[in-house]
């Protein structure tokens, strides 16, 4: 029996929403959270989410030793395997806001899988752990590939070193107009802002039409 044909406000193919809104209705964008294995990705969409965030994440086992490294994240238990959801509203942006996130598996694997989450979104923050910053090229080159606004984050884990933001820009090889700013994905303030900056970043550089974001549009389902 063929699959069903997923609804258009299916969250798992993106956010719809009218083409009128009522006046002060908030703008509802999707926006993926992308990263290498263990840089922070689950963590910050709980940490944010105002609501009990959807996870899917399983216990790592010896058959997946030979294929997801711990080598800087031995203590790492769990992995997604899907998709973590999360929402956050912000009522006092200047263009109050609802925002639907989506938290990517890490492992280089499921990039299929990121096209489909990265459908219908207005951008992507990219979490960086600079202990393993290898990690971190195959999501900053598939948003490059994809043509998706995205900003770097790097998350500030306990007890790694601290490099300045254009050091890791640097060390990324990534355009001025790519914003790098650093983080605790534990901290709700520290996550809130940095979906701020990405918001910003993607009014700033979107492409002209009716299905991508304006200031004065509501997002449209590519």
């Amino acid at each position: 029996m063929p699959s069903p044909t997923p609804k258009p406000d299916d969250p798992a193919v993106g956010v719809r929403t009218p083409s009128h809104s009522h006046a002060g209705a908030p703008t509802v964008l999707k926006i993926v959270i992308a990263g290498g294995f263990g840089a922070g990705k689950t963590t910050a969409v709980g940490a944010v989410s105002e609501i009990t965030p959807l996870s899917t994440e399983e216990y790592l086992t010896e058959a997946s030793a030979n294929v997801d490294s711990l080598e800087g994240v031995e203590a790492k238990q769990t992995t997604t395997v899907a998709f973590d959801f999360g929402r956050l509203s912000l009522p006092d942006a200047p263009v109050p806001l609802e925002l639907f996130l989506f938290g990517t598996p890490g492992q280089d694997r499921f990039v299929d899988l990121w096209y489909d989450l990265s459908r219908g979104a207005v951008g992507a923050v990219v979490l960086v752990d600079t202990r393993r910053l290898e990690s971190s090229f195959t999501p900053v080159s598939f948003f490059e590939d994809i043509g998706l606004p995205f900003v770097v984050a790097v998350n500030h884990f306990d007890g790694a070193h601290r490099y300045h933001p254009e050091q890791v820009r640097a060390a990324l090889e990534l355009p001025t107009s790519v914003p790098v700013v650093t983080c605790d994905a534990r901290n709700p303030s520290h996550i809130a802002g940095v979906l701020l900056t990405l918001v910003g970043h993607a009014v700033k550089y979107a492409p002209a039409g009716p299905n991508h974001l304006t200031p004065t549009t509501t997002l449209q389902d590519a």
